[in-house]
Protein backbone atom coordinates (compact mmCIF):
# COMPACT_ATOMS: atom_id res chain seq x y z
CA UNK A 1 0.00 0.00 0.00
CA UNK A 2 1.30 3.64 -0.72
CA UNK A 3 2.94 4.88 2.14
CA UNK A 4 2.19 7.49 4.51
CA UNK A 5 5.03 9.43 3.97
CA UNK A 6 4.34 9.20 0.32
CA UNK A 7 1.09 11.49 0.29
CA UNK A 8 2.35 14.05 2.75
CA UNK A 9 1.50 17.53 1.20
CA UNK A 10 -0.37 15.74 -2.16
CA UNK A 11 -3.44 17.28 -3.15
CA UNK A 12 -6.60 14.93 -2.51
CA UNK A 13 -4.70 11.65 -1.14
CA UNK A 14 -7.96 9.78 -1.67
CA UNK A 15 -7.29 9.68 -5.06
CA UNK A 16 -4.74 6.95 -4.55
CA UNK A 17 -5.64 4.90 -1.32
CA UNK A 18 -8.70 2.63 -2.28
CA UNK A 19 -10.56 1.09 0.20
CA UNK A 20 -13.57 2.07 -0.83
CA UNK A 21 -17.67 0.69 -0.08
CA UNK A 22 -17.73 -2.54 -2.06
CA UNK A 23 -14.34 -2.61 -3.31
CA UNK A 24 -13.61 -6.64 -4.02
CA UNK A 25 -10.79 -8.46 -2.07
CA UNK A 26 -8.63 -11.08 -3.41
CA UNK A 27 -5.20 -11.89 -2.46
CA UNK A 28 -2.78 -11.24 -5.19
CA UNK A 29 -0.51 -14.68 -4.19
CA UNK A 30 -3.82 -16.66 -4.77
CA UNK A 31 -4.60 -14.99 -8.21
CA UNK A 32 -3.98 -17.11 -11.00
CA UNK A 33 -4.64 -14.15 -13.02
CA UNK A 34 -4.19 -10.74 -12.18
CA UNK A 35 -5.95 -7.63 -14.01
CA UNK A 36 -4.94 -3.93 -13.50
CA UNK A 37 -7.77 -1.71 -14.95
CA UNK A 38 -6.54 1.43 -16.22
CA UNK A 39 -8.52 5.03 -16.63
CA UNK A 40 -5.80 7.89 -18.03
CA UNK A 41 -7.39 10.53 -16.23
CA UNK A 42 -7.66 11.48 -12.13
CA UNK A 43 -9.70 9.46 -9.93
CA UNK A 44 -12.82 11.49 -10.12
CA UNK A 45 -13.18 10.82 -13.90
CA UNK A 46 -12.14 7.38 -14.02
CA UNK A 47 -14.37 6.57 -11.06
CA UNK A 48 -17.25 8.53 -12.62
CA UNK A 49 -16.94 6.15 -15.48
CA UNK A 50 -19.69 3.21 -15.34
CA UNK A 51 -18.09 1.16 -17.99
CA UNK A 52 -14.62 0.49 -15.60
CA UNK A 53 -16.85 -0.37 -13.09
CA UNK A 54 -18.95 -2.79 -14.63
CA UNK A 55 -15.73 -4.84 -15.82
CA UNK A 56 -13.94 -4.18 -12.37
CA UNK A 57 -17.27 -6.18 -10.86
CA UNK A 58 -17.57 -8.72 -14.01
CA UNK A 59 -13.28 -9.88 -13.71
CA UNK A 60 -13.65 -9.98 -9.68
CA UNK A 61 -16.38 -11.76 -10.04
CA UNK A 62 -14.77 -15.49 -11.86
CA UNK A 63 -12.60 -17.63 -9.95
CA UNK A 64 -8.58 -17.04 -9.92
CA UNK A 65 -9.03 -13.60 -11.31
CA UNK A 66 -8.04 -9.88 -9.16
CA UNK A 67 -8.97 -6.87 -10.99
CA UNK A 68 -7.45 -3.65 -9.09
CA UNK A 69 -8.03 -0.44 -10.77
CA UNK A 70 -5.30 2.67 -11.79
CA UNK A 71 -5.87 6.15 -12.38
CA UNK A 72 -3.39 8.36 -13.95
CA UNK A 73 -1.22 10.72 -10.76
CA UNK A 74 -2.18 14.23 -10.65
CA UNK A 75 1.07 16.60 -11.51
CA UNK A 76 2.15 16.69 -7.69
CA UNK A 77 1.81 12.62 -7.43
CA UNK A 78 3.62 11.96 -10.36
CA UNK A 79 6.78 14.33 -9.36
CA UNK A 80 6.23 12.59 -5.54
CA UNK A 81 6.51 8.63 -6.77
CA UNK A 82 9.50 9.86 -9.17
CA UNK A 83 11.63 11.82 -6.35
CA UNK A 84 11.18 8.49 -4.17
CA UNK A 85 11.85 6.46 -7.12
CA UNK A 86 8.64 4.66 -6.38
CA UNK A 87 6.26 2.83 -9.13
CA UNK A 88 3.07 3.37 -9.78
CA UNK A 89 0.78 1.00 -8.67
CA UNK A 90 -2.95 -0.64 -8.27
CA UNK A 91 -4.77 1.58 -5.68
CA UNK A 92 -5.74 -1.99 -3.87
CA UNK A 93 -3.61 -4.32 -3.91
CA UNK A 94 -0.28 -1.77 -3.71
CA UNK A 95 0.78 -4.22 -5.99
CA UNK A 96 3.24 -2.24 -9.39
CA UNK A 97 1.66 -2.19 -12.62
CA UNK A 98 4.84 -4.45 -13.55
CA UNK A 99 3.53 -7.34 -11.48
CA UNK A 100 -0.07 -7.63 -13.46
CA UNK A 101 -0.33 -9.99 -16.39
CA UNK A 102 -2.96 -7.42 -18.20
CA UNK A 103 -3.19 -3.74 -17.83
CA UNK A 104 -6.37 -2.49 -19.82
CA UNK A 105 -6.70 0.87 -20.66
CA UNK A 106 -9.69 2.43 -20.99
CA UNK A 107 -9.52 4.95 -24.39
CA UNK A 108 -12.58 7.38 -23.20
CA UNK A 109 -10.91 10.73 -25.30
CA UNK A 110 -7.94 12.11 -27.56
CA UNK A 111 -6.41 13.87 -24.79
CA UNK A 112 -5.68 11.40 -22.63
CA UNK A 113 -3.34 10.00 -24.84
CA UNK A 114 -0.04 11.26 -22.79
CA UNK A 115 -1.20 9.99 -19.76
CA UNK A 116 -1.14 6.49 -21.13
CA UNK A 117 2.72 7.36 -21.22
CA UNK A 118 2.91 8.51 -17.74
CA UNK A 119 1.16 5.45 -16.38
CA UNK A 120 3.48 3.25 -18.44
CA UNK A 121 6.86 4.91 -17.55
CA UNK A 122 6.20 5.01 -13.74
CA UNK A 123 5.06 1.47 -14.34
CA UNK A 124 8.57 0.74 -15.65
CA UNK A 125 6.52 -0.60 -18.69
CA UNK A 126 8.32 0.34 -22.18
CA UNK A 127 6.20 2.14 -24.12
CA UNK A 128 6.45 0.45 -27.52
CA UNK A 129 4.82 -3.24 -27.47
CA UNK A 130 8.07 -4.21 -29.71
CA UNK A 131 10.29 -3.81 -26.70
CA UNK A 132 8.59 -5.67 -24.07
CA UNK A 133 9.82 -9.14 -23.06
CA UNK A 134 8.28 -12.12 -21.28
CA UNK A 135 7.82 -10.62 -17.99
CA UNK A 136 5.87 -7.45 -18.78
CA UNK A 137 2.37 -7.37 -18.70
CA UNK A 138 -0.03 -7.19 -21.60
CA UNK A 139 -0.74 -3.79 -22.50
CA UNK A 140 -4.87 -3.76 -23.57
CA UNK A 141 -7.10 -0.86 -25.07
CA UNK A 142 -10.37 -0.61 -25.41
CA UNK A 143 -13.16 1.95 -25.65
CA UNK A 144 -14.41 4.35 -28.35
CA UNK A 145 -11.08 5.57 -29.19
CA UNK A 146 -10.05 1.86 -30.09
CA UNK A 147 -11.96 2.64 -33.71
CA UNK A 148 -9.62 4.53 -34.99
CA UNK A 149 -6.62 2.98 -32.45
CA UNK A 150 -3.56 3.94 -35.35
CA UNK A 151 -1.90 6.54 -33.04
CA UNK A 152 -1.68 4.66 -30.39
CA UNK A 153 -1.01 1.30 -32.01
CA UNK A 154 3.11 0.86 -31.38
CA UNK A 155 2.12 1.45 -27.84
CA UNK A 156 -0.30 -1.51 -27.18
CA UNK A 157 -0.22 -5.31 -27.60
CA UNK A 158 -4.05 -5.58 -28.66
CA UNK A 159 -7.26 -3.66 -28.53
CA UNK A 160 -10.71 -4.64 -28.38
CA UNK A 161 -12.75 -3.07 -30.86
CA UNK A 162 -16.44 -2.63 -29.77
CA UNK A 163 -18.10 -4.15 -26.48
CA UNK A 164 -15.24 -5.87 -24.15
CA UNK A 165 -17.51 -7.98 -21.39
CA UNK A 166 -17.74 -11.34 -23.51
CA UNK A 167 -14.31 -10.43 -24.74
CA UNK A 168 -12.36 -10.65 -21.53
CA UNK A 169 -14.02 -13.85 -20.32
CA UNK A 170 -12.86 -15.90 -23.77
CA UNK A 171 -9.11 -14.02 -23.41
CA UNK A 172 -8.61 -15.40 -19.91
CA UNK A 173 -9.84 -18.72 -20.74
CA UNK A 174 -6.94 -18.75 -23.63
CA UNK A 175 -4.81 -16.98 -21.07
CA UNK A 176 -4.79 -19.54 -18.74
CA UNK A 177 -4.27 -22.04 -21.33
CA UNK A 178 -1.24 -20.47 -22.70
CA UNK A 179 0.45 -19.95 -19.69
CA UNK A 180 0.25 -23.64 -18.78
CA UNK A 181 1.37 -24.71 -22.38
CA UNK A 182 5.31 -24.85 -23.94
CA UNK A 183 4.53 -21.80 -25.47
CA UNK A 184 3.89 -19.83 -22.29
CA UNK A 185 6.63 -17.47 -22.73
CA UNK A 186 6.37 -16.27 -26.28
CA UNK A 187 4.23 -13.43 -26.11
CA UNK A 188 4.02 -13.89 -30.08
CA UNK A 189 3.03 -16.64 -30.22
CA UNK A 190 -0.07 -15.38 -27.33
CA UNK A 191 -1.00 -12.55 -30.13
CA UNK A 192 -0.99 -14.40 -32.83
CA UNK A 193 -3.22 -16.90 -31.03
CA UNK A 194 -6.06 -14.17 -29.68
CA UNK A 195 -6.53 -12.78 -33.13
CA UNK A 196 -8.95 -16.07 -33.18
CA UNK A 197 -10.99 -14.02 -30.67
CA UNK A 198 -13.77 -11.85 -32.54
CA UNK A 199 -13.14 -8.16 -31.84
CA UNK A 200 -9.35 -8.29 -31.04
CA UNK A 201 -6.91 -6.10 -33.47
CA UNK A 202 -3.37 -6.86 -32.51
CA UNK A 203 -1.21 -4.36 -34.52
CA UNK A 204 1.77 -5.83 -34.59
CA UNK A 205 -0.14 -8.18 -37.35
CA UNK A 206 -0.22 -5.90 -39.48
CA UNK A 207 2.00 -3.71 -41.69
CA UNK A 208 1.03 0.01 -43.20
CA UNK A 209 2.73 1.50 -46.25
CA UNK A 210 3.03 4.69 -47.71
CA UNK A 211 2.85 6.92 -51.10
CA UNK A 212 5.80 9.09 -51.46
CA UNK A 213 3.16 11.99 -50.77
CA UNK A 214 2.20 10.51 -47.39
CA UNK A 215 -1.11 8.49 -47.89
CA UNK A 216 -0.94 5.55 -47.01
CA UNK A 217 -0.72 3.00 -49.63
CA UNK A 218 -1.79 -0.44 -48.21
CA UNK A 219 -2.26 -2.26 -44.53
CA UNK A 220 -0.92 -5.60 -45.03
CA UNK A 221 -1.63 -8.47 -42.51
CA UNK A 222 1.19 -10.89 -41.26
CA UNK A 223 -0.52 -13.36 -40.14
CA UNK A 224 -2.36 -15.46 -42.29
CA UNK A 225 -5.86 -16.01 -41.90
CA UNK A 226 -5.82 -12.58 -40.20
CA UNK A 227 -6.65 -10.21 -42.45
CA UNK A 228 -9.33 -7.90 -40.43
CA UNK A 229 -11.59 -7.13 -37.80
CA UNK A 230 -15.20 -6.86 -36.65
CA UNK A 231 -16.57 -4.78 -33.14
CA UNK A 232 -17.73 -7.19 -30.69
CA UNK A 233 -21.23 -6.33 -29.86
CA UNK A 234 -22.98 -7.71 -26.77
CA UNK A 235 -26.37 -8.79 -27.37
CA UNK A 236 -28.07 -9.48 -23.86
CA UNK A 237 -26.98 -6.93 -21.38
CA UNK A 238 -28.90 -8.49 -18.66
CA UNK A 239 -26.98 -11.79 -18.40
CA UNK A 240 -23.69 -10.88 -20.10
CA UNK A 241 -23.32 -7.41 -18.83
CA UNK A 242 -25.01 -7.31 -15.75
CA UNK A 243 -25.36 -3.90 -13.63
CA UNK A 244 -23.26 -3.83 -10.36
CA UNK A 245 -25.22 -4.37 -7.03
CA UNK A 246 -22.41 -3.49 -4.78
CA UNK A 247 -21.01 -0.35 -7.13
CA UNK A 248 -18.00 1.28 -5.99
CA UNK A 249 -18.36 4.47 -3.30
CA UNK A 250 -16.08 7.30 -3.86
CA UNK A 251 -13.67 8.73 -1.25
CA UNK A 252 -13.87 12.02 -2.25
CA UNK A 253 -16.76 14.08 -4.79
CA UNK A 254 -16.17 13.23 -7.44
CA UNK A 255 -17.49 14.36 -11.38
CA UNK A 256 -20.48 11.85 -11.31
CA UNK A 257 -21.29 11.53 -8.04
CA UNK A 258 -24.10 9.10 -8.31
CA UNK A 259 -25.43 6.14 -9.08
CA UNK A 260 -25.11 5.28 -12.50
CA UNK A 261 -27.39 2.77 -14.33
CA UNK A 262 -26.94 1.98 -17.90
CA UNK A 263 -30.92 1.36 -19.45
CA UNK A 264 -29.64 0.72 -22.84
CA UNK A 265 -27.12 0.65 -25.76
CA UNK A 266 -27.28 2.28 -29.12
CA UNK A 267 -28.85 4.92 -30.46
CA UNK A 268 -31.97 4.83 -33.30
CA UNK A 269 -31.15 8.56 -34.23
CA UNK A 270 -28.38 8.22 -36.35
CA UNK A 271 -26.73 11.68 -35.71
CA UNK A 272 -23.92 12.40 -38.78
CA UNK A 273 -21.56 13.86 -36.18
CA UNK A 274 -22.26 11.29 -33.54
CA UNK A 275 -19.11 8.15 -33.13
CA UNK A 276 -20.91 6.87 -30.21
CA UNK A 277 -24.44 5.90 -32.28
CA UNK A 278 -22.69 4.40 -35.36
CA UNK A 279 -20.32 2.38 -32.96
CA UNK A 280 -22.38 0.96 -30.16
CA UNK A 281 -25.40 0.04 -32.95
CA UNK A 282 -27.86 -1.72 -32.79
CA UNK A 283 -30.07 -0.56 -29.63
CA UNK A 284 -30.60 -3.09 -26.83
CA UNK A 285 -32.45 -2.65 -23.57
CA UNK A 286 -32.06 -3.72 -20.65
CA UNK A 287 -35.66 -5.81 -19.26
CA UNK A 288 -37.14 -3.00 -17.04
CA UNK A 289 -37.94 -5.05 -14.13
CA UNK A 290 -34.52 -7.22 -13.76
CA UNK A 291 -33.46 -2.92 -14.03
CA UNK A 292 -34.85 -1.20 -11.27
CA UNK A 293 -34.72 -4.93 -9.02
CA UNK A 294 -30.81 -4.42 -9.41
CA UNK A 295 -31.36 -0.39 -9.60
CA UNK A 296 -32.50 -0.70 -5.93
CA UNK A 297 -30.13 -3.23 -4.45
CA UNK A 298 -27.51 -1.21 -6.02
CA UNK A 299 -28.59 1.87 -3.48
CA UNK A 300 -29.50 -0.12 -0.44
CA UNK A 301 -25.70 -1.10 -0.91
CA UNK A 302 -24.61 2.00 -1.78
CA UNK A 303 -26.16 4.97 -0.31
CA UNK A 304 -26.60 7.11 -3.31
CA UNK A 305 -28.78 10.40 -2.97
CA UNK A 306 -29.31 10.16 -6.78
CA UNK A 307 -29.84 7.81 -9.54
CA UNK A 308 -28.75 8.67 -13.19
CA UNK A 309 -30.67 6.33 -15.96
CA UNK A 310 -27.68 6.24 -18.83
CA UNK A 311 -28.16 5.35 -22.83
CA UNK A 312 -27.74 7.70 -25.38
CA UNK A 313 -30.78 8.79 -25.89
CA UNK A 314 -32.89 7.74 -22.68
CA UNK A 315 -36.30 9.05 -23.53
CA UNK A 316 -36.09 6.68 -26.42
CA UNK A 317 -36.04 3.44 -24.13
CA UNK A 318 -39.43 1.90 -25.02
CA UNK A 319 -40.23 1.47 -21.26
CA UNK A 320 -38.87 5.07 -19.59
CA UNK A 321 -42.54 6.19 -18.31
CA UNK A 322 -43.41 3.33 -16.80
CA UNK A 323 -39.86 2.63 -15.61
CA UNK A 324 -39.44 5.89 -14.03
CA UNK A 325 -42.68 5.82 -12.27
CA UNK A 326 -42.37 2.82 -10.54
CA UNK A 327 -38.63 4.00 -9.82
CA UNK A 328 -39.95 7.18 -8.18
CA UNK A 329 -42.71 5.72 -6.10
CA UNK A 330 -40.30 3.63 -3.93
CA UNK A 331 -37.40 6.56 -4.52
CA UNK A 332 -39.50 9.42 -3.36
CA UNK A 333 -40.16 8.65 0.12
CA UNK A 334 -36.42 7.75 0.65
CA UNK A 335 -35.43 11.45 -1.03
CA UNK A 336 -33.76 9.61 -3.39
CA UNK A 337 -34.11 11.85 -6.84
CA UNK A 338 -33.34 10.46 -10.74
CA UNK A 339 -31.89 12.35 -13.39
CA UNK A 340 -31.62 12.35 -17.15
CA UNK A 341 -28.29 13.42 -18.54
CA UNK A 342 -28.92 13.02 -22.32
CA UNK A 343 -32.64 13.32 -22.84
CA UNK A 344 -33.95 14.23 -26.31
CA UNK A 345 -36.18 17.11 -27.61
CA UNK A 346 -39.68 15.34 -28.39
CA UNK A 347 -39.53 12.74 -25.76
CA UNK A 348 -40.06 14.70 -22.59
CA UNK A 349 -43.86 14.90 -21.60
CA UNK A 350 -44.82 16.62 -19.29
CA UNK A 351 -45.87 13.80 -17.27
CA UNK A 352 -42.69 12.46 -17.49
CA UNK A 353 -40.82 15.74 -16.44
CA UNK A 354 -43.33 16.05 -13.51
CA UNK A 355 -42.18 12.81 -12.30
CA UNK A 356 -39.01 14.18 -11.81
CA UNK A 357 -39.52 16.43 -10.26
CA UNK A 358 -41.34 14.58 -7.10
CA UNK A 359 -37.58 14.52 -5.28
CA UNK A 360 -36.17 17.51 -6.65
CA UNK A 361 -34.51 19.08 -9.47
CA UNK A 362 -31.60 17.17 -11.04
CA UNK A 363 -30.87 19.67 -14.01
CA UNK A 364 -32.08 20.10 -17.16
CA UNK A 365 -30.01 19.89 -20.56
CA UNK A 366 -31.43 20.29 -24.34
CA UNK A 367 -29.21 19.71 -26.83
CA UNK A 368 -30.25 21.27 -30.46
CA UNK A 369 -26.49 21.18 -31.57
CA UNK A 370 -26.87 23.34 -34.32
CA UNK A 371 -28.76 26.56 -34.44
CA UNK A 372 -31.07 26.39 -37.45
CA UNK A 373 -33.52 23.61 -38.56
CA UNK A 374 -32.07 23.74 -41.94
CA UNK A 375 -28.32 22.67 -40.23
CA UNK A 376 -30.25 20.32 -37.70
CA UNK A 377 -31.47 18.25 -40.85
CA UNK A 378 -27.68 18.33 -42.48
CA UNK A 379 -26.62 16.48 -39.13
CA UNK A 380 -29.93 14.12 -38.91
CA UNK A 381 -30.74 16.15 -35.69
CA UNK A 382 -34.30 16.54 -36.19
CA UNK A 383 -35.79 19.26 -34.07
CA UNK A 384 -37.82 21.78 -34.42
CA UNK A 385 -37.47 24.93 -32.48
CA UNK A 386 -41.10 24.72 -31.83
CA UNK A 387 -40.36 21.32 -29.94
CA UNK A 388 -37.43 23.02 -28.02
CA UNK A 389 -38.88 26.32 -27.02
CA UNK A 390 -41.94 24.04 -25.91
CA UNK A 391 -39.27 22.04 -23.53
CA UNK A 392 -38.12 24.96 -22.28
CA UNK A 393 -40.89 26.45 -21.22
CA UNK A 394 -42.65 23.38 -19.73
CA UNK A 395 -39.05 23.19 -17.78
CA UNK A 396 -39.71 26.95 -16.30
CA UNK A 397 -42.98 26.29 -15.98
CA UNK A 398 -42.50 23.01 -13.41
CA UNK A 399 -39.86 25.11 -11.40
CA UNK A 400 -36.54 24.53 -12.80
CA UNK A 401 -34.65 27.32 -12.72
CA UNK A 402 -31.49 26.45 -14.67
CA UNK A 403 -31.39 25.15 -18.32
CA UNK A 404 -28.38 24.28 -20.07
CA UNK A 405 -28.22 24.29 -23.90
CA UNK A 406 -25.45 22.53 -26.24
CA UNK A 407 -24.35 23.63 -29.52
CA UNK A 408 -21.50 22.90 -31.90
CA UNK A 409 -19.95 25.35 -34.42
CA UNK A 410 -17.68 24.26 -37.51
CA UNK A 411 -20.51 21.76 -38.75
CA UNK A 412 -20.75 21.05 -42.66
CA UNK A 413 -22.27 23.17 -44.56
CA UNK A 414 -22.37 25.69 -41.95
CA UNK A 415 -23.16 29.29 -42.82
CA UNK A 416 -23.47 33.03 -41.63
CA UNK A 417 -27.32 32.55 -41.38
CA UNK A 418 -26.84 29.37 -38.78
CA UNK A 419 -24.92 31.22 -36.42
CA UNK A 420 -27.49 34.32 -36.29
CA UNK A 421 -30.03 31.70 -36.00
CA UNK A 422 -28.05 29.65 -33.21
CA UNK A 423 -28.03 33.33 -31.43
CA UNK A 424 -31.90 34.01 -32.05
CA UNK A 425 -32.87 30.85 -30.64
CA UNK A 426 -30.62 30.99 -27.45
CA UNK A 427 -32.16 34.98 -26.91
CA UNK A 428 -35.76 33.12 -27.42
CA UNK A 429 -35.18 30.75 -24.75
CA UNK A 430 -33.75 33.80 -22.39
CA UNK A 431 -36.68 35.45 -22.69
CA UNK A 432 -38.59 32.51 -21.68
CA UNK A 433 -36.66 32.34 -18.69
CA UNK A 434 -37.13 35.96 -17.25
CA UNK A 435 -40.13 35.98 -15.58
CA UNK A 436 -39.19 33.55 -13.90
CA UNK A 437 -35.77 34.88 -13.16
CA UNK A 438 -34.32 31.42 -14.74
CA UNK A 439 -30.60 31.18 -15.86
CA UNK A 440 -29.30 29.78 -19.29
CA UNK A 441 -26.41 28.27 -19.68
CA UNK A 442 -24.50 27.57 -23.26
CA UNK A 443 -22.28 25.57 -24.21
CA UNK A 444 -20.64 25.87 -27.72
CA UNK A 445 -17.89 23.17 -28.72
CA UNK A 446 -16.35 22.86 -32.35
CA UNK A 447 -17.34 20.16 -34.45
CA UNK A 448 -14.69 17.44 -34.64
CA UNK A 449 -14.95 15.13 -37.37
CA UNK A 450 -14.89 11.14 -35.96
CA UNK A 451 -13.90 7.65 -37.64
CA UNK A 452 -16.71 5.50 -38.52
CA UNK A 453 -19.63 8.35 -38.67
CA UNK A 454 -20.74 9.37 -42.07
CA UNK A 455 -18.94 12.84 -41.58
CA UNK A 456 -15.53 11.27 -41.34
CA UNK A 457 -13.98 12.62 -44.28
CA UNK A 458 -15.44 16.42 -43.65
CA UNK A 459 -12.94 18.96 -42.64
CA UNK A 460 -12.22 20.42 -39.63
CA UNK A 461 -12.64 24.79 -39.83
CA UNK A 462 -9.40 26.10 -39.03
CA UNK A 463 -7.71 26.67 -35.43
CA UNK A 464 -8.52 30.61 -35.96
CA UNK A 465 -11.80 30.02 -37.19
CA UNK A 466 -12.61 28.68 -34.48
CA UNK A 467 -11.17 31.32 -32.41
CA UNK A 468 -12.69 34.00 -34.54
CA UNK A 469 -16.51 32.04 -33.68
CA UNK A 470 -16.08 31.63 -30.76
CA UNK A 471 -15.12 35.14 -29.83
CA UNK A 472 -17.95 36.91 -31.72
CA UNK A 473 -20.54 34.25 -30.19
CA UNK A 474 -19.84 35.12 -26.55
CA UNK A 475 -19.77 38.83 -27.29
CA UNK A 476 -23.22 38.66 -28.57
CA UNK A 477 -24.52 36.19 -26.11
CA UNK A 478 -23.53 38.63 -23.25
CA UNK A 479 -26.31 39.01 -21.26
CA UNK A 480 -27.54 38.79 -17.49
CA UNK A 481 -28.40 35.73 -16.54
CA UNK A 482 -26.63 33.95 -19.57
CA UNK A 483 -23.39 32.52 -18.76
CA UNK A 484 -21.56 31.19 -22.34
CA UNK A 485 -19.21 27.91 -22.05
CA UNK A 486 -17.07 27.30 -24.81
CA UNK A 487 -13.97 24.67 -25.96
CA UNK A 488 -10.72 25.17 -26.30
CA UNK A 489 -9.77 25.83 -29.94
CA UNK A 490 -6.09 24.23 -29.72
CA UNK A 491 -8.22 21.14 -27.53
CA UNK A 492 -10.45 20.79 -30.51
CA UNK A 493 -7.90 21.15 -33.32
CA UNK A 494 -5.56 17.92 -31.14
CA UNK A 495 -8.51 15.97 -30.81
CA UNK A 496 -9.09 16.16 -34.45
CA UNK A 497 -6.05 15.39 -35.59
CA UNK A 498 -6.27 12.12 -33.28
CA UNK A 499 -9.55 11.09 -34.47
CA UNK A 500 -8.12 10.82 -37.36
CA UNK A 501 -4.86 10.05 -37.85
CA UNK A 502 -2.45 7.37 -38.24
CA UNK A 503 0.54 5.39 -36.92
CA UNK A 504 3.03 7.95 -37.63
CA UNK A 505 1.32 10.67 -34.62
CA UNK A 506 2.72 7.88 -32.22
CA UNK A 507 6.39 9.52 -32.19
CA UNK A 508 4.91 12.95 -31.67
CA UNK A 509 3.05 11.74 -28.92
CA UNK A 510 6.27 10.18 -27.01
CA UNK A 511 8.29 13.42 -27.87
CA UNK A 512 5.01 15.72 -26.60
CA UNK A 513 5.31 13.57 -23.57
CA UNK A 514 8.94 14.25 -23.22
CA UNK A 515 8.45 18.09 -23.60
CA UNK A 516 6.13 18.06 -20.74
CA UNK A 517 2.83 17.33 -22.00
CA UNK A 518 0.41 16.04 -19.34
CA UNK A 519 -3.28 16.08 -18.78
CA UNK A 520 -4.22 17.74 -22.03
CA UNK A 521 -7.81 17.60 -21.80
CA UNK A 522 -7.30 19.98 -18.46
CA UNK A 523 -7.06 23.85 -19.57
CA UNK A 524 -5.15 24.90 -16.90
CA UNK A 525 -2.50 22.31 -17.64
CA UNK A 526 -2.37 22.13 -21.73
CA UNK A 527 0.34 23.88 -23.61
CA UNK A 528 0.07 23.98 -27.34
CA UNK A 529 4.21 24.24 -27.22
CA UNK A 530 5.19 20.71 -27.27
CA UNK A 531 2.35 19.75 -29.57
CA UNK A 532 3.92 22.18 -31.60
CA UNK A 533 7.48 21.20 -31.39
CA UNK A 534 6.60 17.34 -31.41
CA UNK A 535 4.87 17.20 -34.65
CA UNK A 536 7.44 19.42 -36.14
CA UNK A 537 10.28 16.85 -34.81
CA UNK A 538 8.28 14.04 -36.25
CA UNK A 539 7.85 15.77 -39.60
CA UNK A 540 4.03 16.09 -39.07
Amino acid sequence: MISENALSGIEKPGRYIGNEINTCTKAFEEAGIRFALAFPDVYEVGLSHLGLQVLYHLLNHLDGVLADRVYAPWIDFERKLRSRGEPLCGIETGRPLSDFDFVGFSLQYELSYTNILTMLHLAGIPFEARNRRSGDPLIIGGGPCAFNPEPLADFFDFLVLGEGEEVLLELIDHYRKWAKSSSGLDRRRFLQEITAIPGIYVPSLFHISYRADGTIAGIDPLHAPYTGVGKRVVKDLDHCSPIPEKPLVPLLDIVHNRLGIEIARGCTRGCRFCQAGFIYRPVRERDPVELSERAQRALLNSGFEEMSLLSLSTGDYSQIQPLLLTLMDRLAPKKIAVSFPSMRVGTLTPELMEAILKVRKTGFTLAPEAGSERLRRVINKGIRDEDLLEAAKNAFGLGWRLLKLYFMTGLPTETREDLDALVDLCFRVWELAKPTRSSINVSVSVFVPKSHTPFQWAPQIPTEEMVTTLNELKGRLRRAGMRVKWQNPQHSFLEGVFARGDRRLGKAIVRAWELGARFDAWSELFREEPWIQAFKEAQI
